[in-house]
């Protein structure tokens, strides 16, 4: 059996909102431009370390991006996968 691509791609997205911190991080960036790491840390009682790993996971789904503006990295929400990702969601809730 083999799954399409919009399947793999839901169950990624999925898997990436599987955490309540990483949904508290989208709820954030929703309401900012952009965000440092360092700004997370200050909002959520966890680690720079954990912060970072749970920014990685959602980078890795696609659901944000990073730009690089040494020594950090600007994030914001990837509006093309958030948008597909809604879809996804929709399209399965149908």
């Amino acid at each position: 059996m083999t799954l399409d691509k919009d399947t793999e791609r839901l169950a990624k997205v999925a898997k990436a909102l599987g955490h309540p911190t990483r949904i508290r991080i989208l709820k954030y960036l929703d309401n900012q431009s952009h965000c440092f790491t360092g700004d997370l840390v200050d909002v959520l009682p966890i680690s720079q370390s954990t912060v970072s790993q749970h920014l990685k996971e959602l980078k890795n789904a696609g659901l944000i991006k990073g730009e690089v503006k040494p020594p950090k990295i600007k994030y914001c929400i990837d509006q093309k996968n958030w948008k597909q990702a809604k879809t996804l969601f929709e399209d399965f809730f149908k």
